[in-house]
């Protein structure tokens, strides 16, 4: 099957003028490259991308909208959110808190603490993955302990290898 048969080479240029994101500009050059003689094959190689692909780029070419349109994907708005905006805001102010000052005995923020804390007040899950994320847009940033200096007297060592074993690793607000 012949791509691009009705469609000339200064149709996809005046295209490719109008365009601007990465993707469908790719999508126009490998199209003009096809129409001036360059295989599928080679346009894979070019791009990285399996052949099937470069068929698809051509394929979509062959429509009654504008090059613009074809070349362009659709908006992808995502899955919904499980916390309503009001519950994102009052979780983010909750995390910003020590554990304790919300009545968790805790001495900081974890993703498996946020996970927990999530399903109990609103009734979701998300996995730890997600709860690092949910973490990390509420401004909360991954504080490793950091050793205490040799200098430091012998029960604060003994205090700090002590919380070190208790606590790991917390999300904590900078």
């Amino acid at each position: 099957m012949d791509h691009l048969d009705e469609t000339s080479v200064e149709e996809l240029q005046d295209a490719l003028d109008k365009v601007e994101r990465k993707k469908p500009t790719q999508r126009l050059l490998a199209a003009i490259a096809y129409k001036n003689g360059v295989t599928q094959t080679e346009l894979a190689e070019w791009y990285d991308v399996q052949r099937r692909t470069i068929y698809s780029w051509l394929k979509r070419l062959d429509t009654d909208e504008s090059l613009e349109q074809a070349v362009s994907d659709d908006k992808r708005t995502g899955r919904k959110r499980k916390l309503s905006e009001t519950q994102q805001e009052e979780f983010e102010e909750t995390v910003h808190k020590s554990p304790e000052e919300v009545g968790i005995d805790a001495p900081a923020w974890t993703p498996a603490l946020a996970q927990e804390y999530l399903e109990e007040t609103y009734g979701v899950e998300y996995s730890i993955p997600s709860c690092r994320r949910l973490l990390k847009e509420a401004g909360l940033s991954y504080q490793k302990p950091r050793r205490s200096a040799a200098e430091a007297d012998e029960d604060e060592q003994e205090e700090f290898r002590n919380e070190l074993k208790k606590s790991g690793g917390r999300w904590t607000p900078p």
